[in-house]
């Protein structure tokens, strides 16, 4: 197996001077040893934001972090950064090392007294190359009681890659992929085209690989998010899921660390108890992916219909809405997938040609071609085709990015067939949709759900995935310098708006886009094959070495969860 070796710091087992982040009750000969059983790829986890703090906001370092702080590529390919910036910090203490998210350049916020503190970045971390980095700190963590927290891009909106006095495994740097048309996994007789990839690989390097390859893979809609890690393992949705199935439904194999230090390989012909474990059951939970192979499909063309509109107009929003909920059955049975938030609808289809886009379209090219005649602001109506999804994919992520570089609380559910089959079912999801939206702005209702897609079985995701059309996510901000007070009304202000959906639908909830504090959590993530989850986690992991929130299994007292609200 080989890693593409990027540019990292040089390994110093010391942080910086002026900043302390220990490992609690663990002795330099146990971290010098850590050190030499992974070449050397041992760094103090430093907090992003530190080196505005000790240069008074002058240093050149500085002045970079201040540009770059809501770039989600930098973010990204820099350990201690987040995509959202609350899991860096302790939310129940208040200890953090942020800069205005408003302003990023104003160096008032790092001058004494205040401080930069390490609030939940890992006191230590390793960038992960093979099995053996990962087998040691599985042994470090038995023998200290350190604990483990996986990450890769930190696009983790319930705050499970990152803990207090934790180690953590950096998979970032594990860029290999690789096409094989006639892929056999290992133990298999039947073959499949198919690409391998790293647990590092993001979605925009993914999409620009398969390309180049002229195929075609499943993925996420954000250039940043990991391929391999949650976003597989919990599930992982796409616009394309409706007619091509969830990340998990097209997953041959993985290759995974399991806490017992082992390298093994997980398909349908071998340990297929901790294959059926990955495909929906969480990441940072049975063991520590390396790498995954997941099934590639031939070249699509995408029909695309957007409408959109540049001031606030709730009449024009529930008339959208409400043609989307009367038409979802048929847009589904026509393979559209897409998003639609208060002012935009953008929906694809791979299985259309132009004309029969716009016949099944009709009531939407319509409504967009009614706004421009009736002269709402910035009414604009594109009936397009894509010739692959690359296109697509770069056209949609240059003006809708996740919120990058700020505090939010996302909350999610999941809609089911039956809210769409009676006029009255529709006229109350249309006003559960308004009432989410009002309540929290910015509220996105995601056509990814595997509709039209007829599934083979053996994954762990809650079965509600296979009778939903949309998963509804929606948020709510707070200051970077907020109260815990302030920050707790944040997760309970986003919970509350959901609450307009979660009264007419079912327990049901995209497990890595849900509450922080979902209730009835298993039954949401996992519907009824939670006990089972439970069985293999107990097989693979009995010493319980890993561990995440709201994860199966998981020990809700454990210190490592201290810093939650």
């Amino acid at each position: 197996m080989s890693f593409t070796q990027l540019s990292v710091p040089s390994p110093i087992l010391a942080a910086p001077s002026g900043f302390y982040n220990p490992l609690p009750n663990v002795t330099t000969t146990a971290l010098d040893s850590l050190f030499t059983a992974v070449d050397g790829r041992l760094f103090p986890g430093v907090p992003l934001a530190y080196p505005c703090f000790a240069d008074g906001g002058n240093g050149t370092d500085c002045i970079t972090i201040q540009n770059q702080y809501t770039n989600e590529t930098y973010r990204t390919d820099n350990f201690a950064a987040f995509i959202n910036t609350q899991w860096e910090t302790c939310q129940s203490t208040g200890a953090q090392c942020l800069l205005n998210a408003d302003d990023p350049s104003d160096s008032s916020v790092t001058m004494p007294p205040v401080q930069c503190r390490p609030g939940s970045v890992s006191g230590y971390f390793i960038d992960v190359r093979d099995a053996n980095d990962v087998a040691a700190a599985f042994n470090f963590s038995e023998q200290t009681g350190v604990p483990l927290v996986i990450k890769n891009t930190g696009h983790d909106y319930k705050g499970r890659s990152s803990a207090p006095n934790s180690l953590a495994l950096w998979m970032h740097n594990l860029k290999q992929m690789s096409y094989n048309p006639e892929f056999v996994p290992e133990g298999c007789s039947f073959k499949e085209p198919a690409a391998t990839l790293g647990a590092g690989v993001q979605w925009a390097e993914a999409y620009e690989f398969a390309d180049k390859n002229n195929i075609t893979l499943v993925g996420g809609s954000d250039r940043s998010v990991g391929v391999i890690g949650g976003w597989l393992q919990g599930g992982g949705h796409s616009v394309l899921s409706n007619t091509m199935g969830l990340g998990v439904d097209r997953v041959l194999q993985f290759k995974v660390v399991t806490p017992d230090g082992k390298l093994r390989v997980a398909n349908a012909c071998q340990n297929e108890d901790l294959f059926f474990a990955l495909r929906g059951g969480g990441g940072s939970t049975f063991g520590l992916v390396l790498e995954a192979t997941m099934l590639a499909s031939p070249p699509v063309t995408l029909q695309a219909v957007i409408v959109s509109w540049s001031a606030l107009n709730r009449t024009a929003t529930a008339e959208m809405w409400k043609i989307l909920a009367e038409n979802a059955l048929a847009f589904a049975a026509d393979g559209w997938g897409g998003f639609s938030m208060a002012q935009i609808s953008i929906l694809v289809t791979p299985v259309l040609d132009p004309v029969q886009a716009a016949s099944s379209m009709a009531p939407i090219i319509e409504f967009g071609r009614r706004l421009q005649q009736d002269g709402v602001d910035g009414a604009q109506l594109v009936v397009t085709t894509f010739p692959s999804f690359l296109s697509f994919f770069e056209a949609f992520t240059e003006e809708h990015v996740a919120v990058v570089g700020t505090n939010i609380a996302l909350t999610s559910r999941l809609v089911p067939k039956s809210n769409v089959q009676t006029p009255g079912n529709i006229s109350a999801l249309v006003t559960g949709f308004l009432e989410t939206d009002a309540a929290a702005p910015g509220m996105i209702i995601l056509l990814v759900a595997p509709v039209s897609y007829v599934a083979q079985g053996g994954t762990s995701v809650t079965d509600a995935w296979r009778s939903s059309l949309y998963h509804v996510t929606a948020v709510a901000p707070w200051a970077w310098n907020a109260t815990a007070t302030e920050k707790r009304a944040g997760y309970q202000f986003a919970s509350r708006a959901m609450d307009n959906l979660r009264n007419i639908t079912p327990d049901a909830a995209y497990s890595n886009e849900a509450d922080v504090y979902e209730p009835n959590y298993q039954v949401s993530f996992w519907g009824s094959h939670y006990e089972r989850l439970l069985q293999v986690k107990q097989t693979y992991d009995p010493r319980h070495l890993l561990d995440c929130w709201q994860c199966v299994g998981w020990d809700a007292k454990s210190p490592r969860f201290s810093c939650y609200l």
